[in-house]
């Protein structure tokens, strides 16, 4: 490690402080090239010049990364460690051309979630080679051994929370579901569906529901356990790419095929908050839907408001800070030579790799104060209908 003294004092008090801010820190924005404006370079800077930690994010677009950059600026800005963050902005080459900046800076630790999991190994090769430590953030990168850890929310424990409560606010049989997914390059796309999957697929067999919107998973509904290309083909009729317009335009060309025994009350398995409110908007403008429950993740604020209002049923909220958190952790451990800790492993088709993983909460209308309110996440003020 090619650590000044300084930063390796402060690194052997940084898991005590971690999740309280010990300090300012100095954060500007670089404007040194086009590409770094697109992507939103933030740098916290030391004496030295020295670049630490290497943050990479999917985009700025949602909500959620900004989230995220703010947790990592704030949690390594206070605790003393020089950091950039830099946005891919949905592109892997970006992506690529990010990481590639970082390593030119010098930096010992690379935290990265992928755009493109599979894309993205090139990349992380390269940061391998330069001796770069790879953590993998919320999203694992596959195909490659330059992974050295994961930290990650329980995916299947996100798709089984979202699966779950379709079933607990369901009665009756034959009630038509319609089903999304995620970016098929994305894959936790394909845990989260898996988790759903484990809990929906007994309901569907036994006539709770209908599937209303993939021939695909009608075609595999008798199956408890689908492989990896099973998943694939069901996931690329329904994927929404996380993005909102074509969640939109899959609803609206769902809804305009659907005969009428496939409308009414039914029941909507979303992946995330941004496809959640696209989808929801675009079932409640239909005439011939009475009811719908939809799920959602990420508790954004814009989805937590549906939540209240009614208008989306759930989210799941997945505390930032504290994934956040534990890759700082990680991070410092690496700084100080040391093993960072790890409760599992995920298989990325080359490794095992070590994570650390953390839970998830199911919010609803009857939580939202306890849940988001009264932990910190959000100030009440910024919704309007709280109780």
């Amino acid at each position: 490690m090619k650590k000044k003294l300084l930063s390796i004092i402060l690194a052997a008090t940084m898991v005590a402080s971690l999740l309280v801010g010990c300090g300012s820190s100095s954060t500007e924005s670089s404007a040194d090239t086009t590409t770094k404006e697109e992507a939103g370079d933030t740098t916290t800077s030391s004496a030295d010049g020295d670049l630490q930690v290497g943050i990479v994010l999917p985009t700025k677009d949602e909500p959620r990364w900004l989230q995220d950059q703010a947790q990592f600026e704030q949690i390594l800005g206070d605790a003393g460690f020089t950091n950039q963050v830099l946005f891919s902005q949905g592109s892997s080459a970006t992506e690529k051309t990010n990481v590639e900046s970082l390593i030119s800076q010098g930096i010992d630790v690379l935290i990265i979630c992928a755009q493109d999991g599979a894309a993205a190994a090139a990349a992380v090769e390269e940061a391998k080679d330069a001796g770069v430590t790879v953590i993998a953030y919320d999203r694992l990168i596959t195909g490659t051994d330059a992974v050295d850890y994961y930290v990650t929310f329980d995916s299947f424990a996100v798709g089984v929370a979202q699966g779950q409560y379709l079933i607990d606010n369901t009665t009756g049989t034959g009630v038509p579901l319609y089903l999304y997914a995620g970016a098929a390059t994305d894959n936790n796309a394909f845990i989260f569906f898996e988790g759903a999957w484990s809990v929906l697929q007994p309901k569907i067999a036994d006539g709770t529901f209908v599937i209303a919107n993939s021939s695909e998973a009608v075609a595999l509904q008798d199956k408890a356990e689908l492989t990896r290309d099973e998943m694939a083909t069901i996931i690329g009729q329904i994927t929404t790419d996380w993005d909102f317009n074509v969640a939109k335009s899959k609803a609206e060309a769902h809804l305009t095929a659907a005969s009428a025994d496939m409308k009414g009350d039914v029941r909507i398995l979303a992946p995330n908050d941004g496809t959640a409110r696209s989808i929801a908007d675009v079932f409640a403008a239909d005439t011939d839907i009475t009811s719908y429950v939809v799920t959602g993740q990420d508790s954004e604020k814009a989805s937590v408001q549906y939540v209240i209002d009614g208008k989306q049923s759930m989210t799941v909220f997945k505390d930032t800070r504290t994934l956040a958190a534990d890759s700082v952790a990680m991070a410092v451990s690496i700084l100080n030579g040391e093993t960072p800790a790890t409760d599992t492993t995920y298989n990325n088709e080359v490794i095992d790799v070590p994570a650390k993983q953390t839970d998830i909460v199911v919010v609803t209308q009857e939580n939202v104060q306890a849940a988001l309110i009264d932990s910190g996440y959000y100030e009440a003020s910024e919704f309007t209908g709280l109780e």
